[in-house]
């Protein structure tokens, strides 16, 4: 049985993955102030998973993502891997941790918030960073980016993303809990 279980989490992970790559394929939004950044739905799913089944998972849905996109789908490569995975892992492992113990609407609404401001207080630090290595850009060009663009464009995805989960979550907890399998001897 507890294999049957494993088997059954794994499809369903997997098919969050699916979704989520299937939502960063289809909706592409630039942000206005910096065309290179680009907004997407994807870490919709992977927030709903980090719900449902833990920061763990939300981590691992997380990484495939970001590894399928940076080097199958014509990402950005090393550099785009890098930043998406902790801008969305951050998110993923906040709310996996915040919501497993006390899974209330209200928690939910907490760890989304905490998420969002740890994301794009760790962003600003990433960009500083790794953005000047990966670009070329000089520093204080990207440290100059902080107020008019780093900070603007990850409230804007991390918080469309969250508002969405917070939305959504609820309406597909339940056939995502769901199991329809029975075994026969």
């Amino acid at each position: 049985m507890n294999n049957k279980m494993s088997t059954q989490k794994l499809a369903k992970l997997a098919m969050m993955t699916a979704v989520s790559l299937v939502l960063l394929l289809i909706v592409r939004i630039p942000f206005p102030p910096a065309p290179f950044l680009v907004y997407d739905p994807a870490d919709v799913p992977i927030y709903i998973t980090a719900f449902a089944f833990g920061p763990l998972e939300g981590l691992a849905v997380t990484l495939v993502v970001c590894l399928l996109q940076a080097f199958g789908l014509g990402g950005d490569g090393l550099y785009g891997f890098v930043m998406h995975f902790v801008a969305t892992g951050i998110v993923a492992v906040v709310i996996g941790m915040m919501y497993k113990g006390n899974k209330t609407r209200k928690t939910a609404l907490k760890a989304l918030v905490t998420g969002v401001i740890i994301t794009v207080v760790v962003m600003c630090f990433m960009n500083i960073l790794v953005t000047p290595v990966y670009m070329g850009a000089p520093r204080e060009a990207v440290v100059a980016m902080i107020p008019t663009v780093i900070i603007p464009f990850n409230l804007l995805k991390a918080g469309i993303n969250s508002l969405l989960t917070l939305v959504l979550y609820k309406r597909i907890s339940v056939p995502l809990h769901r199991s329809n399998v029975t075994v026969k001897d």
